[in-house]
């Protein structure tokens, strides 16, 4: 089995679970369809590995979050490549540093950007802005001309205006990318929270993404 198929069929397996888990328990958002999967993970410069571990990251790092500081706190929770962004908004400097502290003692952890601003938590309308944000900024990068870098290796998050790019991207992708985001409309300051690989790793990642899958084997 190529690597490729291998991470089509992990991503396969954790799409049918969080479908079965949602029902229960509501703590799982709503995934696209299995086609739109494959077709992101397969493209991914992360590992399966990776993939799997941010999922299971942003989930933990959020419940913490959630049954220690409560309602008195905003906090996001971003996961790409195991490295976690913390963005939002805490009452206290201590709700801050308890935050990146549950973050950091969570398992497959590799580094935390703390962000989280000392603040009151944001209202409805300026989360719903930050969102229209992040959707303005994603659709700049799929109608961008120049093709200077792949919209789905750039992860878009939105804060109070603040926008934030993770990704494992070349230092050309990231410039290009940041240039994008700080030109498009409300957008007050760009964030660089990237991993930054060189030219022949990316086209290394980026020929194991595009490999073809291996045909299926006839007979038991």
């Amino acid at each position: 089995m190529t690597r490729t198929s291998l991470r089509r069929s992990t991503l396969s397996l954790l799409v049918l679970a969080a479908a079965s888990i949602l029902p229960l328990s509501g703590c799982f958002p709503l995934m696209a369809g299995g086609a739109a999967v494959t077709a992101s993970v397969a493209s991914d410069r992360r590992t399966t590995g990776a993939i799997v571990d941010d999922e299971g990251i942003e989930w933990k790092v959020s419940d913490k979050i959630a049954r220690q500081l409560g309602d008195r706190v905003h906090i996001s929770v971003t996961s790409y490549n195991r490295i976690v962004l913390l963005t939002g908004e805490a009452p206290r400097e201590e709700n801050r540093a308890l935050a990146e502290r549950l973050a950091r003692e969570t398992e497959n952890v590799r580094d935390v950007v703390n962000e989280i601003q000392i603040a009151s938590p944001s209202s409805l309308g300026s989360r719903m802005n930050d969102a229209n944000i992040t959707a303005q900024v994603k659709a700049r990068f799929v109608n961008q001309s120049q093709g200077a870098f792949a919209p789905n290796h750039v992860k878009v998050v939105t804060e109070n205006g603040v926008v934030y790019l993770m990704g494992l991207v070349t230092r050309r992708e990231a410039d290009a990318a940041t240039q994008i985001a700080r030109t498009t409309s409300g957008v007050r300051k760009v964030v660089r929270v990237f991993e930054y690989i060189p030219e022949e790793e990316a086209r290394r990642l980026d020929r194991q993404g595009a490999e073809p899958k291996a045909p299926p084997k006839n007979g038991p």
